[in-house]
């Protein structure tokens, strides 16, 4: 019973809560963890495959059929949100997944990449279909980028800031720029100064600033005091915010989904504590905590504490 509760969301999973999205109904395109990047704060572990050829690693039909049945279920969100367990740029046919999403509903299309192949002129033509594209920027030199984000051989902070300013040139929509600070790796004055001459160079729509807030690849990471980020933003500029908690802006009822398939989807992505469950899935604590305790019974979650919060992960 465990293997089938677990298949039975194959490429999509939420809506979860986002702090900068919202409701996030999430697309998940790539196995757990392919990425470019091992980056020491990731929440998904250490990348286990660290490449930079695109492939097509699942059926773009496969999963525009799961998003059109999760659709008609009456599911709402603010974005369908391209994420998941891996880089997604990774994937050869992004862009024809962004243009069947669109074809299906008008909830718009927000891509989460590290933007580490941004240099490339066809993941920019792909990234471009979406309405929002939400890249990453964690360092101003190559020193850092190797300490915080530990990238392919073939990638340098250098093609990365070329390849986010090639972009900003041709996207019309909307472009966040992240910007994750880890404690006594890119937080001393000169770096602050070096991210934020790439950021003028880059010129993005926001600047979000986020640190550690659930369990890292890393267990000595080090996150933010909220006065440690505020003063950070003040240095970068009117257009960097502090990411913010999460606000429910819309709500599921408990028949348009399965809530514990719902659940355990969430968690096989990104681990939640209870208050990202009950937001995610408006259900109240006792509820919450019973499925939670149902998914440990079967073996399928396990939990961890990070910063006085305890956090539940899908065990894969």
């Amino acid at each position: 019973m465990g293997r089938k509760l677990a298949d039975q969301c194959r490429y999509s999973y939420g809506p979860v809560p986002s702090r900068r999205l919202g409701l996030s109904l999430g697309l998940d395109i790539i196995p757990a963890k392919v990425c470019t990047l091992d980056c020491v704060y990731c929440q998904l572990g250490k990348t286990t495959n660290k490449i930079t050829q695109r492939k097509n690693f699942v059926d773009v039909e496969q999963v525009l059929t799961e998003l059109r049945e999760k659709l008609a279920e009456g599911v709402q969100a603010d974005y369908i949100t391209i994420s998941g367990s891996g880089e997604p740029t990774l994937h050869a046919q992004l862009g024809k997944l962004i243009d069947g999403v669109k074809e299906i509903t008008s909830i718009p299309v927000a891509i989460l990449t590290n933007g580490t192949l941004l240099y490339w002129k066809g993941v920019r033509s792909d990234c471009a279909r979406a309405d929002v594209v939400l890249p990453s920027l964690d360092a101003g030199d190559e020193e850092t980028f190797q300490k915080v984000n530990r990238p392919h051989r073939d990638i340098s902070i250098e093609q990365l800031i070329s390849g986010l300013c090639a972009f900003r040139n041709e996207f019309a929509g909307q472009m966040w720029l992240e910007v994750f600070l880890v404690k006594g790796l890119n937080t001393e004055a000169e770096q602050i100064k070096k991210i934020k001459k790439a950021v003028e160079q880059i010129r993005p729509d926001k600047v979000q600033l986020n640190t550690a807030v659930r369990p890292t690849a890393d267990p000595n990471i080090e996150r933010l005091s909220p006065e440690e980020l505020q003063a950070i933003a003040a240095k970068l500029g009117p257009s960097c915010e502090v990411v913010t908690d999460f606000v429910v802006r819309h709500h599921i009822r408990p028949d348009q989904v399965s809530t514990m398939e719902a659940l355990l989807s969430m968690l096989k992505r990104r681990p939640c504590s209870l208050s990202d469950i009950c937001s995610g899935l408006d259900i109240g604590t006792d509820g919450a905590l019973g499925y939670l305790i149902g998914l440990q019974k079967k073996g399928l979650i396990t939990s961890e504490e990070q910063g006085g919060i305890l956090f539940y992960r899908a065990i894969h």
